[in-house]
């Protein structure tokens, strides 16, 4: 590109790739500090947690349980997916008793929310300390938390630095250009979160850099509640290949994911203004409000499906999967 054709200036351009380089830098963060809290969470709970899913979703409520309990051990509602979708596939749990896992992870993936919501009030430099003391202690218990801290250190470190550079992000053309358009239609923060989260893989990232723009004051919070729905969606993407050399079963929980988490969004996207009033009242904290919202639309959206769990199942057996019968 020459210079005429380029609509910044040398300093701009020098600018702009330290920025884009500077926001590359702390999304890495994010996801080390995702990866070591998920290593130090293994450790302590990995094995119990397969076991638990292999053997405690004999019914929907324990279904429930085990998948909101599991996905806030592990913190990763995509690997509780990916887990159930083996264990579905080997003949350890049918499609039916997959159902209560689904709900219960997307419910138990709140919780992270929840934890970045308090970023401000955590003191990531001496959880960090601490966390670097503890891996070199010759204890499992000892590394494992050490990696938990060092982990969650790394997270909010990572999420001070987006909100550092919130500002100067959201200047940039692509950003800016959606941002303004989510501001007098806030639903298309849905396919904003959708497209983020599908492309990084992460809910997780996607609710931290929202929170980050919104608590700057750069997005409503009715347009961050509705990226909050669509990443809701595009983490469902990691179920989908999941299933990629699965049995047809196995198949059937991954689409049971991505029904639910559409129609669930579908149901809340005309009430994005009583969502952002309800916000307010849960708290005055900006990124408080986003988490309290998050769990209340799971949570909300769980509730909503339980009265229809076997018309559900009927539903997804219809549409993807007229061949197979449902093991009881």
């Amino acid at each position: 590109m020459n210079r005429k054709s380029c609509p910044y200036n040398d300093i701009e351009v020098n600018k702009l790739g330290d920025l884009i380089s500077l926001t590359a830098i702390f999304i890495m963060l994010f996801f080390l500090g995702m990866s070591i809290l998920r290593t130090g969470l293994y450790q302590l709970s990995y094995q119990k947690m397969k076991d638990v899913l292999a053997n405690l979703t004999k019914s929907f409520p324990v279904g429930l349980l085990t998948g909101c309990i599991a996905t806030v051990l592990l913190q990763s509602s995509s690997l509780i997916m990916i887990l159930t979708i083996s264990f579905v596939s080997l003949g350890y749990i049918s499609f039916k008793n997959s159902i209560g896992v689904i709900f219960g992870a997307n419910i138990g993936t709140t919780a992270t929310g929840e934890i970045l919501a308090y970023s401000d009030f955590i003191p990531e430099t001496a959880i960090l300390i601490i966390g670097a003391i503890l891996l070199f202690f010759p204890n499992k218990v000892a590394f494992s938390l050490g990696a938990i801290f060092v982990g969650l250190g790394s997270i909010f470190v990572s999420l001070n630095g987006f909100e550092s550079l919130a500002t100067e992000v959201a200047r940039m053309p692509i950003l800016s250009q959606s941002i303004q358009y989510s501001e007098s239609n806030p639903h298309i923060g849905v396919i904003i979160g959708l497209i983020v989260s599908a492309i990084i893989q992460s809910s997780s990232a996607t609710i931290g850099i929202t929170m980050s723009f919104l608590d700057e004051g750069i997005l409503t919070i009715a347009a961050s509640i509705a990226i909050v729905l669509g990443a809701n969606i595009g983490t469902c993407f990691t179920s989908i290949l999941a299933t990629l050399g699965t049995n047809k079963e196995a198949k059937l929980v991954a689409m049971a994911h991505v029904w639910f988490n559409i129609a669930g969004v579908l149901l809340f996207i005309p009430f994005l203004d009583s969502l952002s009033d309800v916000a307010q009242l849960l708290s005055t904290n900006l990124k408080e409000q986003l988490a309290h919202i998050s769990v209340l639309f799971n949570v909300l959206s769980v509730l909503i499906f339980l009265p229809f769990i076997h018309l559900f199942q009927k539903f997804i057996m219809k549409i993807h999967g007229q061949q197979i019968s449902i093991k009881t």
